[in-house]
Order: C-alpha cells, then sequence, then structure tokens
C-alpha cells in the first residue's frame, strides 16, 4: 500500500488482466515455498511506528508532508491522514539484544522528529487513538495529497455500496457515518515483522495466532474516541468497521471480511493465506507493475517480485498478515498489526518481545493445543482482549488435560511469562534482554495497569472537577511528558 499510482478509476480490461496476473502470481507463489532452501536465513525484527502531529493543545496537526521534507529521512513515510507519520525501523537480527536495539532506534527518531514537529508549535506522540480527536478531524479535507488514498476510497465503496459506517458499543456507545476512510486514520500501531522458517510457517503462525489475544489485552491503548469511552483498544472495531468493504450476499450471509483475525488455523503453510486473499476478496487497485511472468521466472530458477501478488494482499488486513518478500534471496515474514502504537518506546518493545517469546515458545505445542481450542474461540478471545484490556477473560485449554476452561486474562499472562523467556530463549535473545522486557510486562500486571487503563482513570479522576475536553486535554498532556521520558505505564503516576 506504499505503492503511488497515476490514477483512481480502472477499466473492466485492467481488473480482468489484473486477475490473471494474481494467478500467474500464485502459481509462482506455489512452486517457489516447493523450492529447497527458499526462504532460509536466521530470524530477524523489524518494526513500523505509527504517530500523531498533534499541536500544543492536543490536537491534531496537519503537517506530515512538511516534517516529512524537512527530517528528509528515506525511512519516514506519509499515512493516510496529514497528521500522521510512519516510520519504518530498521530491522535486526533476532539473536542477542533485538528490542532494545529497536528502543533505542526509536528514541533517536521520535527526538527527531520532536525537534521538526516542534519548529512548527508541535509534538509527536504515540497513541493508539488521540483522545481529543473531534469530529471536523476527518473528512476528505485532511486526506493525505495521495492518489492511492483516493483510489482506497473509491474501491471500497463500490465493492461496498453504501457509506462507510462505524458503530462501536462500550460505556458511551458511538455511531458514525462517512464518505471516505479518513475514519480509519484514527488507528496508529506499532507493526511487527519476524521473518520465519518457509517450512515452519503453519505452526510459527498459528501459535502467533494463539497468543495474540493475551498480548492484546495487556499492550491495550485505545479506550477514548472522539470522547467517548468505548473499548480498551478501540482500534480493533474501528478499523473493521472503518475501512471492511464486507457486506450481505443475495442469500443473506456475509461476505468474507477484509479486515479480520482469520477464517480458521493455518493447516498447510503460507500458501493458502495468499490463496484466501485472492479467492474471497475482489481487486481494488487493479494495477498491472510491469511485463513480469512471475511462473516462468520461477520455473528458470529465479526470484519473481509478484508485485500484483503483494500489492493485492496489502488490501486485505489479517491482524497477522503473512508477507512475501524478494529482498535478498527472498523470505517470509509474519506482520502482527494488532499492537497500538505507544505508550513508551520501552513499553511498545515490552509488548513486541512478549508477543514474539510467547508465540515462540507455543510453537512446539501448538499441534497438540489447537484441536483443544477451535478457532471460532480463538477469534472470541481476541474481541474480547480489545474490548475489555486487562479486564477480560480467556478460552483457554488447561495445563494438564487441555480441557478448555475460562480464565483471567491477568492469570493467563502471568502463568505464561516462563513459557515467553523459554521461546525468546529458544531464537538467541540474551538473559538480560528477556529479563528487561518481561519484567515490564510483569510489573504491568502486578500494578493491573495498561495504557488504556492509565488513561480511563485519570480522565474519570479529572473528570470530577472538569469538562469531559478539558479532562482530555490534561490526560493528554501527562501522558506525553510520560512517554517522552520513556517510563513504563505501569510506573505512571495518577494525575493530582
Amino acid at each position: 500500500m506504499g505503492l503511488e499510482i497515476e490514477k483512481s478509476n480502472f477499466t473492466e480490461q485492467e481488473f480482468r488482466s489484473f486477475h490473471q496476473r494474481l494467478d500467474r502470481n500464485l502459481e509462482a507463489l506455489k512452486l517457489l515455498l516447493r523450492r529447497a532452501g527458499f526462504g532460509k536465513g536466521p530470524a530477524s525484527v523489524g518494526a513500523e511506528l505509527e504517530l500523531y502531529i498533534v499541536d500544543r493543545n492536543g490536537h491534531p496537526l496537519p503537517l506530515n508532508r512538511e516534517i516529512l521534507d524537512e527530517v528528509g529521512d528515506p525511512q519516514l513515510t506519509l499515512e493516510l491522514n496529514r497528521y500522521n507519520l510512519e516510520y519504518n525501523l530498521t530491522p535486526v537480527p533476532a539473536r542477542g539484544s533485538p528490542f532494545s536495539a529497536i528502543e533505542a532506534e526509536m528514541l533517536r527518531k521520535l527526538e527527531e522528529l520532536e525537534q521538526a514537529a516542534g519548529r512548527h508549535e508541535g509534538h509527536i506522540l504515540a497513541v493508539g487513538i488521540l483522545p481529543t480527536l473531534r469530529r471536523r478531524d476527518f473528512g476528505p479535507h485532511v486526506m493525505t495529497g495521495q492518489r492511492r488514498y483516493q483510489a482506497l476510497t473509491e474501491g471500497l465503496a463500490r465493492i461496498r455500496g453504501e457509506r462507510f459506517r462505524v458503530r462501536i458499543n462500550g460505556a458511551e456507545p458511538i455511531s458514525l457515518r462517512a464518505s471516505d476512510v479518513t475514519l480509519e486514520g484514527a488507528n496508529t500501531s506499532m507493526q511487527l515483522h519476524y521473518r520465519v522458517s518457509p517450512r515452519q510457517f503453519a505452526d510459527s503462525y498459528n501459535a502467533i495466532q494463539l497468543a495474540t489475544p493475551v498480548a492484546l489485552a495487556l499492550a491495550s491503548n485505545s479506550p477514548f474516541m472522539l470522547g467517548h469511552r468505548l473499548w480498551h483498544e478501540t482500534r480493533i472495531p474501528l478499523f473493521k468497521h472503518a475501512i471492511d468493504g464486507s457486506r450481505r450476499d443475495y442469500n443473506g450471509l456475509h461476505k468474507p471480511s477484509r479486515v479480520g483475525f482469520g477464517s480458521g488455523w493455518v493447516r498447510d503453510g503460507a500458501y493458502e493465506l495468499f490463496a484466501e486473499s485472492v479467492l474471497l476478496h475482489p481487486p481494488i487497485l487493479p494495477i498491472c507493475n510491469d511485463g513480469e511472468d512471475a511462473l516462468a521466472r520461477v520455473e528458470a530458477g529465479e526470484l519473481p517480485a509478484l508485485r500484483e501478488l503483494r500489492l493485492h494482499h496489502g488490501t486485505v488486513w489479517s491482524w497477522n498478515r503473512v508477507i512475501y518478500d524478494d529482498a535478498g534471496d527472498g523470505h517470509l515474514r509474519i506482520e502482527m498489526r494488532a499492537l497500538p502504537a505507544g505508550p513508551s518506546p520501552c513499553d511498545m518493545m515490552a509488548n513486541s518481545a512478549f508477543l514474539i517469546g510467547l508465540g515462540e515458545g507455543l510453537k512446539d505445542r501448538i499441534r497438540d493445543l489447537m484441536p483443544a481450542l477451535p478457532f471460532p474461540m480463538l477469534s472470541h478471545n481476541f474481541y474480547r482482549a480489545a474490548e475489555l484490556g486487562i479486564n477480560a477473560r480467556m478460552l483457554w485449554p488447561s495445563p494438564g488435560d487441555l480441557r478448555l476452561v475460562e480464565v483471567p486474562v491477568l492469570e493467563l499472562a502471568r502463568n505464561l511469562l516462563p513459557l515467553a523467556a523459554e521461546g525468546l530463549a529458544r531464537i538467541g535473545v540474551r538473559e538480560r534482554e528477556r529479563e528487561h522486557y518481561l519484567g515490564i510486562i510483569r510489573t504491568r500486571l502486578d500494578r493491573k495497569r495498561t495504557g488504556a487503563t492509565w488513561q480511563l482513570d485519570q480522565v474519570a479522576r479529572l473528570s470530577r472537577r472538569l469538562s469531559r475536553h478539558r479532562a482530555l486535554k490534561v490526560m493528554l498532556e501527562c501522558y506525553r511528558a510520560n512517554a517522552g521520558a520513556n517510563r513504563p505505564v505501569a510506573e505512571w503516576t495518577d494525575i493530582r
């Protein structure tokens, strides 16, 4: 989706040609995944951090193009809305101290961006959803001036056949309508990229899926939208409602969702996820990039770019998504998209260490655990984690006989911490690194404090003497100060 395009309207012939390319790409990928040695190499970790630009009052500041031009960093890119940016952090080997290396780079780059924003009397902020957003902060006037976003809006509207509607329940339910996808721009995340072996992809992916609801509950940081108290991680329903192109068909059945947790456990490997995105979801951007014959290249022993497949797959937003990359000798990654941005860089890396470590710890036993937890129940865990955060209860196979039980996520996560440490050790993460980041998670569990609970608690306290708008503003000022000092959220104190 980072591709810039020249137009937003397409002909039927362009769609037919694109479909043909997708079919050839899939056949090429199937052959490539059978190639001995494809994707072999050490595990690595990378991340993309989405950010808000805010003014001194905590409201969105639509200056992403100006800051991008001033900073001049090729790893910095524009996001959908003019008050959002994304920084692509440098991938590092999983062995050693990957999370502290990414955290150090994150701190350096955030300081550079903060200085650039400061020249416009603004600030840079990592938060799942900016609590001080107003309805006027959405609409075509805030969309970044790149044609791909207009094409995305038109493509989703064509599939959907109606205006975008957002309905989210919670303590203070909200209902919105929009004619574009800028509501999706309210969501900012810290997306992890983890390189995995193609031969072990199914086990790795399924284990990450199993671990994700637990990690999401502990990482929740998006409890407000337009001043309403909603889910602990409101990003999850907001993204789905704001961008999903699904609707009911003539039999009254729901068509497959473009935004979701998945349709089932992966039984074979990466191919089935790519095939699912092609076979279940119509193209939005039918752009044939060049004359590459992907199938011929694979048959000749070469490495294809698969540009059409990658472009299409980028318009299907699974919370854990497979990535094909032709860089170097080619490889596969799992992109973990459920974790929010913020609160502090150390918190984001602790979330990352816990999720990857738990995924690795569960991988060897995942085939025993899958029959004990039907996929709809895993999906249930995911949405309950988003709604209730650390207050959620989850369905989980009991340690002894694998019978399904319901357990508070605080208890479950505490019991799984040693397994996460074991998983990190297995991929070569240093002991000091493991203890530091999982220690941040342990403190969070002990104090029952996440970014979401801190925000909710402070606004509740402040609302005794301030209006909701003023309470959100004061809370955000303290949030920014704590995050800027890189304090773990579990150590943040109450606002006096």
